[in-house]
C-alpha cells in the first residue's frame, strides 16, 4: 500500500506525523512487515524523536541553529533566501527517508518514539509524504 500525506508547515517547526503513518499502516493490514516514509522535498526531513518532552525537539532545533547558521558567509546558495542552504544541509543531516518494523498492523517503534516531519525554512511551505507498507497481509 502506498499513500501521500499533505502538510502545511508553518516555518521552521517540527510536526508529529506518527498516527497519520499508523492509519496508513493499519489500513495495510500488514502482519509482517516495513514502513517505508520518505519527504519528498531537499529543505525538510523526517526523524524519529522523543515524543514525551517537547523540549528534547526545541534542543534540536537549538543545536541546529549553532551548528548550521542561516546566512553563514561560507554558502554560495541563497537563491531562496539566507535559510535556503541551511535548509539543504539540515535535511542531509536528519534525512528524507525511515523504515519502521510493522507487526500486526502496527509501526513497531519504542515507547517514547514519534515520528515527525521536521521544517527547515523560515517560511511557510507545503510538504508531502510518501508512506509506503510492504510485507504479507493478515491471514497469508
Amino acid at each position: 500500500m502506498q499513500r501521500k500525506l499533505t502538510y502545511d508547515m508553518l516555518g521552521r517547526s517540527t510536526l508529529d506525523i506518527t498516527r497519520d503513518i499508523d492509519d496508513i499502516v493499519r489500513m495495510a493490514d500488514v502482519d509482517v512487515g516495513v514502513c517505508h516514509v520518505f519527504c519528498m522535498h531537499t529543505s525538510a526531513s523526517l526523524m524519529i524523536c522523543e515524543n514525551i518532552d517537547p523540549a528534547v525537539r526545541d534542543d534540536v532545533e537549538r543545536w541546529m541553529q549553532k551548528t548550521v547558521v542561516d546566512g553563514d558567509p561560507m554558502f554560495l546558495h541563497d537563491m531562496e533566501g539566507p535559510d535556503d542552504m541551511s535548509g539543504h544541509i539540515r535535511t542531509m543531516l536528519t534525512g528524507v527517508s525511515l523504515n519502521v518494523p510493522v507487526a500486526e498492523a502496527r509501526l513497531q517503534l519504542g515507547t517514547y518514539q514519534g515520528i515527525y516531519l521536521y521544517e527547515h525554512r523560515t517560511a511557510s511551505h507545503r510538504r508531502q509524504v510518501m508512506v509506503t507498507v510492504l510485507g504479507a497481509a493478515s491471514g497469508c
